[in-house]
């Protein structure tokens, strides 16, 4: 039995869904690695290293999706289901991950300390590429909760 739902894989739902998890992880990463000094930070780094997964994740799921559609196939057998929604929850899990953890270092030295000042460090960037993070996680939640009333 198919259930069609918005996020769907295989609908043109879900293609735009994953288009935008794509596009705000490869900003963020974008963002943050224009952004001087930030490899001197392991959060920073997280970040990158998880919306680089998180782009090749959806990437690779706009590409089905598109396959999908143009040959109107179902990708919703069981197996297929297990391996989207474990995909998601984990790419979700990471994306909130580094997110939070961006964000921490970034309200430390902006908010906290004076050191986005005295080190001249890109605070601003740092601050923007947290936030297209945090919109990607609320994609990628998006996308992990459809898989998960999908499978049930």
């Amino acid at each position: 039995m198919t259930k069609k739902m918005i996020g769907s894989p295989g609908t043109m739902s879900g293609l735009i869904l994953r288009l935008g998890q794509c596009a705000t992880a490869a900003a963020s990463i974008g963002v943050m690695v224009s952004a001087p000094g930030f490899s001197s930070y392991t959060a920073f780094c997280f970040l990158v290293a998880s919306m680089g997964l998180q782009t090749i994740w959806s990437f690779g799921l706009a590409c089905l999706d598109v396959y999908a559609i143009r040959r109107r196939s179902d990708l919703q057998s069981p197996i297929l289901l297990s391996l989207f929604a474990v995909g998601d929850w984990v790419t979700a899990l990471l994306s909130l991950a580094a997110a939070c953890s961006s964000a921490g270092v970034t309200v430390l030295f902006t908010k906290d300390t004076v050191f986005c000042k005295q080190a001249s460090l890109s605070c601003n960037w740092f601050q923007i590429s947290v936030g297209l993070a945090f919109f990607n996680w609320c994609l990628a939640a998006i996308s992990s909760h459809a898989m998960f009333w999908i499978l049930i």
